[in-house]
């Protein structure tokens, strides 16, 4: 008994140490957004060029070692030159001032607005992770497992992504890569935001109509929907089918990260009825892919059920479904889940995911493309029996009882309305 202890005691003691190694084992300068052939950046005229080639980060940079521990994931990507366009605010749509900075505990962005009033967001396709993490971790000196984890994001999901959403009928932000210089336009936010690359995306709120629907009011985050569902009562309803559709989606492209502030609604005025349209934000999580011996042990489903990454099967159903969906799906006809399904099933044909896929530089298709194809077919292949676990998971875990969603906390509304969406109508 005792060598089965010591046995044990050596293994845990041998696995702190490669963990320790493995962490320490990063690129320690802040290599972000790196130009190519560009040797020195302040005295570079961007306005005598359109485009530069550029890498997001050396960041993620790896040896064997730390890719058994740690995990492959999207390294590769991230340190990939890519070619750029470069934007500057004085023309950007014909001149765009800054309104505001935001982004959330990862991301930092600018939102932007046009001379026409239509309102735009930089995105840092970079992270900073630093909020997230735990004092306790720090001490440890274990916070670089969850700054390098930032390496199972793809750097550039969302733009296949948004090629793949439009096709099916779908919202989706248009996002595009760009590339900010330095700049008077940038002001004091020069340090911050000059010299990076970025997603440049459509706002998911503002009051100008950017959209393929007519009769639209404006366009609210979810908590502006349900502030005005409060008001509105039985006059507002949202659409239910595309909500469906929008959430198998992501299962598709195995985006895990679908909380209520990752949405925008598009507000339709039908015949002095209100329609929201969901407007899908943020995907810095499609594709989310974790791999290596520490991230398996955070992302087990007794560990954090919520972190799924994507694999070509989906094991865990709780783990995806979000209390955004209990909140606005329960009580919902399983038909709607299975009509849905078949829709995406017939609509998501391998050669449109080839077709979105080649959206990417050919440098970045030629790493990931072929892997992220065949889990999004085998997962589209088996889309209606996951939406009818899907559906069975939200009925399972029934009405929301942990109210606020996120983004809602300052809401003022009656009891009813923070159940379910629907709740309201049924007193």
């Amino acid at each position: 008994m005792k060598k089965v202890i010591y046995f044990a005691i050596i293994l845990l003691l041998a696995f702190l140490i490669a963990t320790y190694i493995s962490l320490n084992n990063s690129e320690k300068e802040k290599a972000l957004s790196i130009l190519i052939n560009i040797d020195n950046v302040d005295s570079f005229n961007f306005k005598k060029h359109d485009s530069v080639l550029v890498a997001a980060s050396f960041l993620y940079n790896s040896n064997d070692f730390k890719n058994i521990m740690q995990g492959e994931h999207y390294r590769k990507a991230w340190a990939a030159p890519i070619k750029v366009p470069i934007v500057f605010l004085d023309t950007l749509f014909g001149g765009s001032k800054i309104i505001d900075i935001g982004g959330g505990k990862q991301t930092k962005s600018l939102k932007l607005e046009t001379e026409n009033g239509t309102i735009y967001t930089l995105r840092s396709i970079n992270k900073n992770p630093n909020p997230l993490i735990p004092s306790a971790v720090k001490s440890l000196g274990l916070e670089n497992i969850i700054i390098d984890g930032i390496s199972a994001q793809h750097p550039y999901a969302a733009i296949p992504v948004a090629h793949l959403a439009q096709s099916v009928g779908l919202l989706h932000t248009h996002p595009k890569i760009v590339f900010l210089p330095k700049q008077s336009s940038l002001g004091k936010y020069n340090d911050v935001f000059g010299n990076k690359i970025f997603l440049l995306e459509y706002e998911t709120k503002g009051k100008v109509n950017w959209t393929k629907y007519s009769n639209v009011l404006k366009i609210l985050d979810t908590d502006g929907l349900i502030e005005l569902k409060n008001k509105e009562k039985t006059r507002l309803t949202i659409d239910k089918e595309l909500l469906i559709k929008n959430r198998l989606f992501d299962l598709i492209i195995g985006d895990w990260d679908r909380h209520a502030k990752q949405w925008g609604w598009v507000i339709i005025d039908e015949d002095s009825k209100l329609k929201a349209i969901p407007l899908a934000g943020d995907r810095d999580n499609a594709y989310f892919n974790m791999e290596g011996i520490i991230p398996s042990i955070i992302s087990n489903p007794n560990m954090v059920k919520e972190l799924r990454s994507f694999e070509k099967d989906i094991n865990n159903m709780s783990g995806l479904v979000q209390p955004f969906d209990r909140y606005f799906l329960i009580n919902t006809n399983e038909d709607l889940f299975i009509k849905q399904a078949y829709l995406l099933k017939t609509q998501l044909s391998d050669k449109l995911i080839d077709e979105a896929l080649n959206t990417w530089p050919k440098n970045i298709l030629e790493l990931d493309g072929k892997e992220i194809k065949n889990k999004m077919i085998n997962r589209r292949n088996n889309i209606v029996a996951y939406a009818k676990n899907f559906k069975k998971t939200i009925d399972k875990e029934g009405y929301l009882k942990e109210w606020p969603l996120k983004g809602c906390e300052d809401l003022e509304l009656q009891e009813s309305l923070k159940i379910c969406f629907e709740c309201l109508e049924q007193q």
